[in-house]
């Protein structure tokens, strides 16, 4: 049975036009992970940190002449758990659609390693991009499993498919090296190959 520890909820009303203050609050709400229950109506587990969020953003709709409740609620009695679980279910959907994504993105950055090495294109402004591109990928983790409250086997997959494209590119780092007749640097963390400061740029060295 799963268990939570209650849940806030938003309850927000804006006016049809301008539609950026609806954008706004539909940005920072999934930012955060709320899950929508229906049309302005956002759930976040209950937390004093969710609580004060939503504190905010509902300052922020009624600046916008709009309507704003926060609520507070207690797990579902026992002979009520049902509802719970629907709850969870709804951010667990969320989550499985963003790691759906990132495996998709995974698998985009693996092909593009695997047509440069075919291509021999063993080139450090190559490296570099891959770099990056790897960079990207976990910091998208990283705001992925940071909202994902109720973390099922998809994040252990996440985190598989990351490593093996942490083995690629060292692969292929170790191969730009080689045709450079280098010797390839190890980092502290064992990444072999960063052609950059460990900044979030990735920029290579000049």
């Amino acid at each position: 049975m799963l268990q939570s520890s209650g849940w806030v909820l938003l309850l927000a009303q804006l006016p049809a036009s301008p539609s950026s203050p609806r954008v706004t609050l539909w940005r920072r709400a999934r930012a955060a992970g709320a899950a929508g229950l229906q049309n302005g109506a956002w759930v976040l587990p209950r937390t004093d940190a969710h609580v004060q969020l939503f504190d905010q953003l509902a300052e922020a709709v009624r600046k916008q002449d709009g309507s704003a409740f926060v609520l507070t609620a207690a797990p579902a009695a026992e002979d009520a758990v049902g509802t719970d679980e629907q709850i969870v279910a709804r951010f667990r959907a969320d989550r499985a659609r963003e790691y759906d994504e990132f495996a998709e993105r995974c698998s985009e950055l693996l092909g593009e390693i695997d047509k440069e090495t075919q291509r021999t294109k063993f080139t450090f402004a190559e490296l570099e991009e891959i770099e990056q591109d790897l960079d990207k990928l976990v910091g998208w983790l990283d705001k992925i499993t940071a909202r994902d409250f109720f973390p099922d086997e998809h994040v252990t997959a996440a985190t598989e498919r990351l490593q093996r494209c942490r083995q690629a590119l060292e692969g292929f780092a170790r191969a730009v090296y080689d045709a450079e007749g280098l010797s390839a640097p190890t980092g502290d963390s064992g990444q072999v190959g960063r052609s950059g400061d460990a900044g979030d740029s990735g920029r290579a060295r000049s």
